[in-house]
């Protein structure tokens, strides 16, 4: 006995159709997609005149720095948890607009650091600029 069976054809891909939508995707990324350039400086002449006050310096901040064995640095002597108040609070008082820098190794675990802040909200500090390096 003789089975036919049907011839199947082969799946043909509309090549036509897939091209304009190729070009409509590249028309689309190109339009879409902004390119960097040197933006022209702007030069301003600022006014002079004799009678304004002179800025004053700004200060070395307060240098508070961890490393990854959790041990505690301020302004280069080592510190333990309970002795950073205390002498933050000293430092402040002697010098109150003295800002306060903090450095963290990438090791030091989180909850550390996060005491530290904690501390350093309770002795008054507000803003804690975190500084980081260049690769």
């Amino acid at each position: 006995m003789k089975f036919y069976s049907r011839r199947r054809r082969l799946p043909t891909v509309i090549i036509v159709s897939l091209i304009d939508i190729f070009v409509i995707l590249l028309i689309f990324v190109l339009v879409t997609t902004t390119f960097k350039r040197d933006q022209p400086q702007v030069v301003i002449t600022l006014p002079k005149t004799d009678a304004g006050a002179v800025g004053e310096a700004p200060t070395e901040p307060i240098k508070l720095t961890i490393d990854k064995d959790d041990n505690m640095y301020l302004d280069g002597k080592q510190l333990g948890v309970d002795d950073l108040k205390p002498a933050l609070e000293k430092i402040m008082t002697d010098t109150p607009n003295r800002p306060l820098a903090l450095n963290g190794d990438t090791k030091a675990s989180f909850g550390f650091i996060i005491k530290v802040l904690g501390i350093l909200k309770e002795a008054g500090v507000k803003d804690i600029p975190a500084f980081t390096e260049k690769k």
